[in-house]
Order: C-alpha cells, then sequence, then structure tokens
C-alpha cells in the first residue's frame, strides 16, 4: 500500500473495499496503528471502499520532529485524499481520530459528508493527567503507562473476557514511536477545539461509552451540543469502543451512513 508524502513526512495508508462505492477515511486513537479497525473491515468494505492510515508519529508513518498539532494532522489527511485523488469522504475518527475530525469538519467541509467523532472530546479544561503521562513516557518508555492506558482503553470486564484482544491493544501501544507518541501528547495537553464545533455542518454522529473515563459521555455532549444538528449514540463500552463493542460500533456507523 501507497506512502503519501505530506510535507515531507511519508504517511502510512492502506484502502480495502469497493472500488467506486462511497469512500469511508477511519482515523485512529493516540498509540494505535490502523490495525485497530479490523473488527469493523469485513462489514464496511462490503459497503464502502475504507482508507485507513497510520498518523504521523505512529505505525509505519515517520516520526518527524514535533511539535505537531490538530492542523498539521489535518492537513496530512487532506494530503492523503489529494493524492489518491478522492475529493470527497466520510469520516470516521475515534479520539484522536475524532479531533482531527473536528478540525477537518470546520476547516475542509467541502471535502467530507458524514462525521462520526467517537470517543473523544473537543476539550481538556487541565493538562495535568497529559503532562504526568508525558513524564512518565520520558522517563520510562510507554510501557511505564501501558497498563494505565489498557485499563482506560477496555472494561476489566472485557479484558478478563477477551485476554488475547487485550494483549493485541497492549502490544500495539508499547510499540508506538516514543517521540511521536509524546509529541502527540504535546497536542492533546493545549486542546481546545470548541469554537469549531459551530462551523461544522457535516451531519454529524458522536459516539460516546458509558465507562469511558478517557473521554467520558459528558465529552461527548458537549460536542453533540456544540454542532448543529448532531445526534449521539451510547455504548457499553470504555474509550476503544469500536474493539469493546464491534458489532454494536459496526451497527451504529453503517446505520449513520447509509441513512438517508
Amino acid at each position: 500500500m501507497p506512502m503519501i508524502n505530506a510535507d515531507g513526512c511519508l504517511l502510512n495508508v492502506q484502502v480495502d473495499g469497493r472500488d467506486g462505492g462511497p469512500t469511508l477515511m477511519l482515523s485512529n486513537s493516540l498509540g494505535c496503528t490502523l490495525q485497530m479497525w479490523e473488527p469493523q473491515m469485513r462489514a464496511l468494505t462490503q459497503l464502502f471502499r475504507v482508507i485507513r492510515y497510520d498518523r504521523r508519529g505512529h505505525g509505519k508513518s515517520g516520526v518527524p520532529a514535533g511539535p505537531y498539532s490538530m492542523e498539521r494532522f489535518g492537513r496530512d489527511v487532506l494530503a492523503i485524499l489529494d493524492d489518491l485523488n478522492i475529493e470527497k469522504v466520510h469520516w470516521c475518527g475515534l479520539s484522536m481520530g475524532g479531533m482531527v475530525g473536528q478540525w477537518l469538519g470546520a476547516n475542509a467541509p467541502e471535502r467530507f459528508g458524514k462525521i462520526i467523532l467517537a470517543n473523544t472530546a473537543c476539550y481538556y479544561p487541565d493538562p495535568t493527567n497529559w503532562l504526568n503521562r508525558i513524564k512518565a513516557v520520558k522517563e520510562g518508555g510507554i510501557a511505564a503507562v501501558a497498563d494505565t492506558v489498557i485499563a482506560g482503553w477496555l472494561t476489566a470486564d472485557f479484558r478478563e473476557r477477551e485476554p488475547e484482544t487485550a494483549a493485541r491493544m497492549k502490544a500495539m501501544l508499547v510499540a508506538s514511536p516514543v517521540e511521536g507518541y509524546l509529541a502527540c501528547c504535546e497536542a492533546l495537553s493545549t486542546l481546545d477545539q470548541r469554537a469549531l464545533l459551530p462551523r461544522i455542518k457535516s451531519p454529524t454522529l458522536v459516539i460516546a461509552g458509558k465507562q469511558d473515563m478517557a473521554t467520558p459521555v459528558s465529552a461527548g455532549e458537549m460536542i453533540r451540543s456544540g454542532i448543529p444538528g448532531a445526534s449521539m449514540t451510547l455504548l457499553d463500552a470504555a474509550h476503544i469502543s469500536n474493539v469493546e463493542q464491534s458489532h454494536a460500533f459496526t451497527e451504529a456507523v453503517v446505520g449513520f451512513l447509509t441513512q438517508r
């Protein structure tokens, strides 16, 4: 699959699914690669041409020196679409992918059909948690925070029931390039996109996890109330809801994208 150049950073991009079908672009959480979407791929590729990519600083993509920003992540997405010669896509981003989706919906509205913002936030009033994580990773690597992060990603019940899935997710996290992970954490520590929300005109679905402590239902509600006409779906999941409630997540996505 192609490596696409975005202002000197090579981005790992994968395109699957229906040729000529409507196109859906998926965007990952912090600490995840495009593999996080595997639970959805079988269903989504029957209906859509699906674009996945590793965000700069992650997976097989380049790890340029920071600082990174939501605008930079958004312009990376536009570079991918331009390189693939794709004018318009639907968007589904989870966590950090949802934050990038907010920037894109407000700043490049002509490129997006429907937008799904899952398990995400538009604003962190207090950067302390991010600054603590940055300090811990600088001192001990991503392994130092991995168990805490996984406990936020997946409920204890799911981790007990699906230990192999939990182990796979942890391995994906720990394999993240440290410098890229830190640069992304630094971008998140100053997140405030509240002013962007009223500018998003695309039909928008917000997905929130009832047991998500990282981006709680209240964070999803802030986004839903800020975007004109947005709707919201709650899933019984922690932060990485597309893995924990894969069937319900896929149903919500397909239902929203295919309704007229």
